[in-house]
C-alpha cells in the first residue's frame, strides 16, 4: 500500500491544490518500509489526483481540498482522509492506528475569493 500526505517541512501542507511535494510513504504489514519526496511540479487541482494515480498512492492524507479534487481521487479510487493538521509521520501512524477520521466533504475555506459550484475554491476546470 501508498500513503500520500501534501507535504511541508514535517508537516501537512493544508492546501491540497497547491502542495509543492507529497511524502509517499510505503506500507507492508501495517508497518512503513520506506519514505521518500515526490515533487508535484506545480501541478493543480485534479492533475495532482492524476499524479498521485500514476504513483499508485492508495491513500491521501491532506488539510484543505475542494470538492473537484475529491472527485477526482475518487475517480481514481484514492481513499481520502481530509482536515488533517501537524506532523505529517504522525498522521500517517494515526493512520495506520485507526486513529484518523475520514472525511470526503469540501474543506478548503480557508481562501477569501468567490466560492463557486460544487468545488469550494472555484477551481474546477
Amino acid at each position: 500500500m501508498k500513503i500520500a500526505v501534501t507535504y511541508d517541512k514535517g508537516n501537512v501542507f493544508q492546501h491540497f491544490g497547491h502542495t509543492e511535494e507529497f511524502k509517499v510513504y510505503e506500507v507492508e504489514d501495517n508497518k512503513i518500509i520506506n519514505s521518500e519526496i515526490v515533487s508535484s511540479n506545480e501541478l493543480g487541482h485534479s492533475a495532482l489526483a492524476y499524479l498521485l494515480e500514476e504513483n499508485k498512492i492508495n491513500v491521501l492524507i491532506c488539510g484543505g481540498i475542494g470538492g473537484c479534487a475529491i472527485g477526482a481521487l475518487r475517480d481514481y479510487g484514492i481513499e481520502l482522509f481530509a482536515g488533517i493538521n501537524g506532523n505529517a509521520d504522525k498522521a500517517v501512524n494515526d493512520y495506520l492506528e485507526g486513529k484518523l477520521i475520514q472525511m470526503n466533504e469540501a474543506n478548503c475555506n480557508h481562501h477569501e475569493h468567490q466560492h463557486e459550484g460544487e468545488h469550494a475554491c472555484g477551481h474546477c476546470h
